[in-house]
């Protein structure tokens, strides 16, 4: 064998070291923002860029030769795709065709606006909060789903969900749909209609329990108090409504000059439930609501201890004397701060 067919073999060999390295090999890099997104509408050209220029990939040549061959340019589907450092262009390219893309894991806990939760979705989705929140204010997009602007906050029932990132907000919302109607099969609309109140009115009065209280074990009972004013017809006077109505949240003492607010969800000049809920209620507090215990309660004031309990009465006289030892202590508190 001459020497320069051996060079000719040599190359050949280096050659195919070389493609099948680049091809087979473990030449794909995780993204350094652990996702690869592809948006909607995008074309080849636009995905082989950023594979790049995001370093999944070390040059373009060997991608778009495999991408060819697999026809993947006329498959192009947008989503959120995880790469692992080490894999393959075969792999990836097959990864991107198929349309395997690593879904979003979106975690709902308590939230008190619509505007929060739009923001909320334009944190973690391809669309925009913008397109949430027409969709959140507009009567007509809720109607179809016995929803309107102030109920729509009840769809939610806070939990973790899988979505994928490229979904539409309608698409994401049907989501939620039917996740709310599946927690209130059987027993708990059941609960709801020994009641006498709809899923609806029971999700906006744990909206109040939420964020009345902290403590878990006394839920069921400040639940409990409302009740027992709404069977009476008395307002419900409850302070959170305040805070929600004036969009106040960081108000820590409800004063007088508050209580007037003109809004049909401040409780302490509308009579009956407020319009919709006021933030997101846990799973935990709906239940407690459901399962309320009958009491003979028509008042509750914080424990002076600031132990985040309340005492609970059934009469003004002893609400007006535990609310005394909670106003003389948190005075005293207030005084011990300002020195």
């Amino acid at each position: 064998m001459s020497a320069f067919l051996k060079i000719i073999i040599a190359l050949i060999v280096i050659l195919g070291i070389y493609f099948s390295w680049n091809i087979a090999g473990p030449v794909v890099s995780a993204p350094k923002e652990k996702y690869f997104y592809i948006t909607t509408g995008s074309n080849f050209e636009e995905v082989k860029s950023a594979l790049v220029e995001r370093n999944v990939i070390s040059n373009s040549f060997f991608f778009e030769w495999i991408s060819k061959l697999l026809n993947y340019p006329s498959h192009i589907k947008p989503g959120r795709y995880e790469f692992t450092n080490g894999s393959n262009l075969i792999s990836l390219v097959r990864k991107l065709k198929s349309g395997n893309q690593k879904a979003v894991r979106l975690v709902l806990t308590k939230l008190r606006t619509k505007e929060d939760f739009a923001k909320k979705i334009g944190e973690n989705f391809e669309t925009d909060s913008l397109e949430a929140i027409k969709f959140l204010l507009s009567n007509d997009s809720l109607a179809p789903y016995h929803l309107d602007t102030n109920t729509v906050m009840s769809i939610i029932i806070p939990n973790s969900y899988l979505l994928w990132w490229n979904g539409s907000f309608s698409k994401i919302f049907k989501r939620l749909k039917t996740q709310h109607d599946y927690f209130w099969e059987g027993k708990r609309v059941e609960k709801a209609k020994r009641l006498g109140m709809s899923p609806e009115a029971i999700y906006t009065l744990a909206s109040i329990v939420e964020e009345e209280t902290n403590m878990e074990k006394d839920k069921p009972k400040v639940a409990s108090v409302y009740i027992n004013r709404l069977k009476k017809g008395m307002k419900l006077e409850a302070d959170p409504t305040v805070k929600y109505a004036m969009r106040q949240f960081e108000l820590k003492r409800i004063l007088n000059g508050h209580l007037s607010y003109s809004s049909p969800y401040n409780t302490y000049t509308q009579k009956g439930l407020p319009p919709g809920p006021i933030c997101t209620p846990s799973i935990n507090t709906i239940d407690a609501v459901l399962d309320v215990p009958e009491t003979d309660y028509i008042f509750f004031v914080a424990k002076p201890d600031f132990s985040g309990y309340s005492n609970f009465s059934n009469n003004y006289n002893e609400h007006l004397k535990y609310a005394k030892l909670y106003q003389q202590a948190l005075d005293k508190l207030l005084t011990l701060s300002s020195k």
